[in-house]
């Protein structure tokens, strides 16, 4: 639980002990609707960098063949899944792993996490309870860096522009490094240098697989770019240098404050799955969470009324008194509001699985060992499922159809990654501090261009304006 980044990813994993797809010289698709090869090397590649991104090209893809759909990546045959009926032929209830760990471990060429359906149940539930345990321990610590950028907006006059996707990125960095890693970030100087590597691992990688693949399938030339690959390297080894002292520090001991990786330190996990796990949940929880806060603020300031609603809830769920981890659970609307950011925004508009198995979806047969994508940004804008699909209504999640549809795709409930999870709870205690105190307003003429990379973002910072309500 994206686009052409995470695709790519896949697609490396794909490679890993997989036979390739032999295709027949005229490339048919095994009978379903979709394109031929524009080339015969890069197959349909310089149709999606012509259209922009991967959900683009997913999109009129879509568009002109119907739900389920065909085209080439290089001579690997893909098959994208474009509505709520086909992803639920196709999405299996009981598999364990999570697209978004095993594109990014993938990625960063881990190897732990293949393991069998117990021991992937078991790393997931670790996972979970890190998720839970580290939240209620350092809900304390959450609530004061949402009170510390409060008091930064308050300090603004009323016409300042606010960098709005520049302090939810520094306000996610403080908050998942502490939570998940603990007290060695408190030091600001130590939050900045994981940023720094954060950013160099995310940028390099990405640039890394759009490149390398689009001019002809891993040729290497990463490798022999030295000082990309020196950079990139450096920046993890930093990162697993210091993921591996706080796990010695953590072993064997009892803290007042629980992290997340306590959680998996007190697993039967042995110490390069922990820090395996531990790197993709910090890598995915600050992108992730990041976004989420940017885009649900961005809507808000946008949509006067459900910003009224939305500080309505929080005045009569709060009232005078403080806001704690019981309050929380009852903002319902709150709620609503994030679900229906991830669908509009399409927070992650691609996922993939590799077909395990011969399969059949509707009328077709998925030969084993295709590539088989979720266009989730396709299905969340299906207007067959989402009436209105591009105006940003809460409201359409009062119904309990609804948000079971939404939890089918992993967005909600029991098939929800930890890292959206997480991103949901920072971002609600984030909102609760703010709308409390604030009206958020957006910038009069102001128009919000959308990239779609591994998360969904902005083109350009997105600048916002606020002002107090008291």
């Amino acid at each position: 639980m994206l686009d052409f980044a995470i695709f790519a990813v896949t697609f490396l994993l794909a490679l890993v002990g997989a036979v390739l797809y032999l295709y027949p010289a005229f490339r048919q698709a095994a009978g379903i609707p979709g394109i031929t090869p524009t080339e015969e090397k890069d197959g349909n590649l310089p149709d999606i960098v012509n259209s922009g991104s991967l959900h683009e090209f997913l999109v009129n893809l879509h568009e002109r063949y119907g739900p389920v759909v065909s085209f080439w990546f290089g001579r690997r045959l893909v098959v994208s899944l474009g509505t709520v009926d086909v992803l639920k032929q196709h999405i299996n209830p009981n598999k364990t792993s999570d697209p978004f760990e095993t594109m990014l471990k993938s990625l960063l060429r881990y190897q732990s996490g293949g393991g069998n359906v117990s021991e992937n149940h078991m790393r997931k539930k670790l996972c979970e309870n890190g998720v839970t345990n580290s939240l209620k321990s350092n809900f304390a610590l959450l609530l004061k860096l949402s009170e510390e950028l409060l008091d930064k907006w308050l300090s603004y006059p009323e016409t300042q522009h606010v960098p709005l996707s520049q302090h939810m990125l520094g306000f996610a960095m403080k908050s998942v490094t502490q939570m998940v890693m603990g007290s060695t970030f408190e030091n600001d100087q130590e939050v900045i240098r994981f940023q720094k590597n954060h950013g160099t691992i995310c940028i390099l990688t990405y640039f890394q697989v759009w490149s390398e693949i689009g001019k002809g399938f891993l040729d290497g030339s990463l490798d022999k770019n030295t000082t990309r690959k020196k950079q990139y390297e450096d920046a993890l080894v930093q990162l697993e240098s210091v993921l591996r002292n706080i796990i010695k520090e953590r072993k064997g001991r009892n803290f007042s404050q629980h992290i997340f990786i306590d959680s998996l330190v007190q697993g039967n996990l042995n110490d390069q799955q922990i820090l395996e796990d531990s790197m993709i949940f910090s890598l995915a929880s600050c992108i992730i969470t990041a976004k989420l806060c940017t885009w649900a603020i961005c809507f808000l300031t946008t949509s006067e009324e459900v910003q009224k609603k939305l500080y309505e809830e929080i005045n009569q769920v709060f009232g005078n008194g403080p806001i704690t981890p019981e309050k929380i659970e009852q903002l319902r609307y709150c709620q609503h509001v994030l679900c229906e950011t991830v669908r509009t925004a399409k927070l992650t508009p691609v996922s993939a699985q590799l077909q395990d198995i011969e399969g059949k979806i509707d009328q077709f047969i998925i030969p084993r060992e295709t590539l088989v994508l979720y266009a989730l940004g396709v299905v969340l804008q299906d207007p067959n499922t989402w009436p209105s699909p591009h105006k940003f209504d809460p409201d359409r999640f009062d119904d309990e159809l609804v948000m079971k549809t939404f939890s089918s795709l992993g967005f909600s409930g029991t098939r929800e990654c930890p890292e959206l999870r997480f991103a949901y709870m920072v971002t609600t205690v984030l909102l609760s501090v703010l709308v409390k105190r604030l009206h958020l307003l957006s910038v009069e003429g102001q128009v919000i261009e959308t990239k779609y990379e591994l998360v969904t973002s902005s083109r350009e910072e997105a600048w916002i304006t606020v002002s107090k309500r008291y």
